[in-house]
């Protein structure tokens, strides 16, 4: 059993960082822009590359470098999803009884940046369904473009490095263990995928359920939620 997983294993060291790194922007990006990304497995996958990649000769290198490059794909996610909420005119649509995208989501969000404003997107950073419906909310609300683009720029530098560099030590950790390194990534990785799949099935249910407005005010200079059906 143990060969087996040894032997699975080297497919996935022979394509070397580039994969692991087409994988981590993507996801990274994704769900710090798109409401797909409510639906992705991303801290997990974060600590699943920084494992896969203290496999690899050139890993402790590729991590830090890595570390960067999802930095970058977090703002510039945060950025796209911030200007696709300010476009819609304070108008968000919410799903009907929707598991993640709904009315009562959509209003915690407003709730919490109208609390706490700066420190809300670097919370929010933390709560993967927070990440993803913040950048929206916050662009809708009119939240003021600078203060959020600092918050979510220091969130970004903080979040996407630990995740990484706790898997990649961690990994080279197993790695001491010629045996136990290929099941924990052999797990992990069967994992991701898994999650992927069912997280993509879970996006197709929840967007094929009644649309229902969402909109967000401007009192004050608060962003306050509220939830109303759409005809």
């Amino acid at each position: 059993m143990t060969q087996w997983m040894a032997s699975g294993f080297e497919p996935l060291a022979a394509a070397g960082p580039t994969l692991v790194w087409t994988i981590v922007l993507t996801f990274v990006f994704l769900e710090c822009a798109l409401i797909i990304g409510l639906f992705l497995p991303g801290d997990s996958m974060l600590i699943t590359a920084g494992v896969v990649l203290a496999a690899h000769a050139t890993g402790e290198a590729q991590v830090w470098a890595l570390s960067i490059g999802a930095m970058i794909a977090a703002i510039a996610g945060n950025q796209v999803g911030y200007a696709i909420g300010h476009r819609t005119g304070h108008h968000l649509v919410a799903r009907k009884n929707g598991k993640y995208i709904n009315t009562r989501n959509l209003t915690r969000v407003s709730e919490l940046l109208h609390r706490h404003g700066f420190f809300a997107v670097l919370v929010a950073r933390w709560i993967p369904w927070v990440r993803t419906l913040c950048p929206l909310v916050a662009g809708a609300a009119g939240m003021d473009h600078r203060k959020y683009t600092i918050a979510s720029t220091i969130g970004a530098i903080l979040w996407a490095p630990v995740l990484l560099l706790v898997g990649y030590y961690a990994g080279s950790f197993l790695e001491k263990v010629s045996w136990l390194m290929p099941v924990v990534v052999g797990t992990l990785i069967v994992g991701l995928v898994l999650g992927t799949i069912v997280g993509v099935r879970q996006y197709r249910v929840e967007m094929s359920r009644p649309a229902e407005e969402f909109e967000v005010e401007i009192e004050d200079g608060a962003a306050v939620g509220d939830g109303r059906q759409s005809a």
